[in-house]
């Protein structure tokens, strides 16, 4: 453990990123899952919400930008095979 003021701060900080990082991983898993399952009138909002969150984690570095690309690519893919 740190004895030092400022690393016992940023260990602190440390662990509500890792949290938030875990919560937004978890959630894009979950709604993939969700848009496997979705019927197809609905399943363009799922994967609008999906992107939006996708987005979201990649500009706060929850995830990587190229991560972010490659789920997204694999929603359009997936709707693509759905209505065609």
């Amino acid at each position: 453990m740190a004895n030092i003021k400022q690393q016992k701060k940023r260990n602190r900080r440390s662990l509500k990123q890792r949290d938030s990082n875990i919560r937004y991983r978890s959630t894009i898993k979950t709604l993939f899952k969700g848009l496997e399952t979705a019927e197809a009138d609905e399943a363009t909002t799922r994967a609008r919400e999906l992107e939006k969150l996708i987005d979201k984690a990649a500009s706060k570095g929850a995830i990587h930008v190229n991560n972010a690309a490659r789920k997204k690519s694999r929603i359009a893919r997936h709707l693509a095979t759905r209505e065609g």
